[in-house]
């Protein structure tokens, strides 16, 4: 997530002088900035199963298992943004 938003003394003094409307366009655009990088919180699946299976002591089988639930905790999260 990058720092856009500095509050350093130049912009502490331009929103103190910022009448209602403009203080609500800042404090939307920050919410919807934010909100855009929640939700692009990719994680590619094929590379998380190759790293799971280089931890020694996991098999195939297991791996599988694995990788299963983590899927179904993404499906789930994916079904209730939709919501």
């Amino acid at each position: 997530m990058s720092n856009k938003y500095n509050l350093d003394r130049e912009t502490y003094r331009a929103i103190k002088k910022m009448d209602r409307v403009q203080l609500e366009k800042i404090l939307t655009d920050v919410y919807v900035s934010g909100k855009e990088d929640a939700e692009s919180g990719y994680i590619d699946l094929s590379e998380l199963k190759s790293a799971i299976g280089q931890i020694k002591g996991i098999g195939e089988n297991r791996l599988n298992e694995i990788m299963d639930v983590i899927q179904n905790f993404v499906d789930n999260a994916d079904n209730a943004e939709k919501k």
